[in-house]
């Protein structure tokens, strides 16, 4: 048991250190940083927009970080809010990626798409399959046990 949680642990803790590593190297030509990965990536998900409350649920990140993630966006002309008038609550409205924004997308999907490739390489379709369905099912029962001990994730 010591034994699986330890490889367990290692494991998840040094594929989250590539992912970030990953990240980062991507968005420099960009000028952001790992964290506006997720928002792009779900912008371009939505063509029709988002507001911060659902990026910031899709992304499972604070409101607070996906706000600042949203204002480098749009300094950048990556991604643009879609005020309208007399609409005060800008929480509230929709974000949607600038034609720059869809270009930058476009070029982190070609990354992703590569990463996605060379993690999987050796995987036959059935052992992937099985490994994204353990998985799922790992974080399905770790967050049931944060959720008995009053943690949210």
């Amino acid at each position: 048991m010591t034994q699986r949680f330890e490889t367990f642990v290692t494991s998840i803790t040094q594929i989250y250190r590539c992912i970030q590593k990953i990240k980062t190297h991507e968005m420099l030509p960009l000028g952001l940083k790992s964290t506006h990965v997720m928002c792009l990536f779900y912008l371009q998900q939505h063509p029709d927009g988002l507001t911060s409350a659902q990026l910031a649920a899709l992304c499972e990140e604070d409101k607070g970080a996906i706000s600042r993630a949203l204002s480098t966006l749009e300094s950048k002309g990556l991604a643009a809010f879609g005020d309208q008038p007399g609409q005060r609550k800008r929480y509230r409205t929709r974000i949607t990626l600038t034609a720059a924004g869809q270009e930058a997308a476009q070029r982190m999907d070609a990354s992703i798409q590569a990463a996605v490739e060379k993690g999987g390489q050796g995987l036959s379709d059935e052992g992937r399959a099985a490994f994204y369905n353990a998985l799922q099912t790992i974080s399905q029962n770790l967050q049931a046990v944060c959720s008995e001990q009053g943690e949210t994730i």
